[in-house]
C-alpha cells in the first residue's frame, strides 16, 4: 500500500508542478495580446507571428494544465450525487470514470493524433498565416502531452480510490485526500 501511495504522490506532484509551470503562460498570453492590441490600435501596425504566439501559448497552456485541473477537480462533473457523497462513493466514481472514460479517451486520442502529429513533424509545419510563426508541429505535439498528463492523473485517481476502499487513505497527504464536501 505504501508503494501505491507513493505512486499517487509522485503523479499528483508532477501534475501540480507542470500545472504551476504552464499557468505562467497566461501571463505571457495577456502580455502578447496586449502588445497586439497596442500595435494595431495605437500604431496601426501588426505582427501575424504575435497573433499566432498568443493562440499557441493558449493551446499549450490548456493542454499542459489538464492533469493539474483533473487533480484539483476543476473539470466539469455531471454526477450530481458526487459532491455530497462519502469518500468511498467518490472513490468508486473516480475509479469507474478513470477506467472506463479517461483511459479509453486517452488511448483513442493518442492513436488518432499520432499520424497527424508525425505528419506535422515530417513537414516541419508552420503557421498557415503568411508571416506567421514556424514550429506548429511543437504545438501539435502538446496533444500527446495532454493525453499523458490526463492519463497519469486518472491512474493516480484510480489508485487513490484503491487506497480509500482499503481504508488506507491516511497514507496520502491531506491535500491528496477526498474532502467530505467539495
Amino acid at each position: 500500500m505504501q508503494a501505491i501511495a507513493l505512486i499517487v504522490r509522485i503523479i499528483s506532484r508532477f501534475n501540480i508542478l507542470i500545472g504551476h509551470f504552464f499557468s505562467w503562460f497566461s501571463l505571457g498570453i495577456v502580455l502578447v495580446c496586449f502588445t497586439v492590441v497596442v500595435l494595431r490600435y495605437v500604431f496601426s501596425s501588426g505582427a501575424i507571428w504575435l497573433q499566432d504566439l498568443y493562440v499557441w501559448l493558449n493551446a499549450m497552456m490548456f493542454m499542459g494544465i489538464a492533469g493539474f485541473a483533473l487533480f484539483n477537480n476543476s473539470h466539469v462533473r455531471v454526477d450530481i450525487f458526487y459532491r455530497p457523497a462519502s469518500r468511498r462513493h467518490k472513490a468508486r466514481v473516480d475509479m469507474f470514470g478513470s477506467l472506463f472514460f479517461v483511459a479509453p479517451f486517452a488511448f483513442v486520442l493518442v492513436y488518432w493524433s499520432l499520424p497527424y502529429i508525425q505528419r506535422s513533424w515530417q513537414f516541419m509545419e508552420g503557421s498557415s498565416n503568411f508571416g506567421g510563426m514556424p514550429g506548429l508541429y511543437v504545438v501539435k505535439s502538446f496533444v500527446l502531452v495532454f493525453a499523458f498528463v490526463v492519463a497519469i492523473q486518472a491512474l493516480a485517481m484510480f489508485l487513490r480510490g484503491v487506497l480509500v476502499l482499503m481504508d488506507k487513505e491516511h497514507l496520502l497527504p491531506e491535500e491528496y485526500r477526498y474532502q467530505e464536501d467539495q
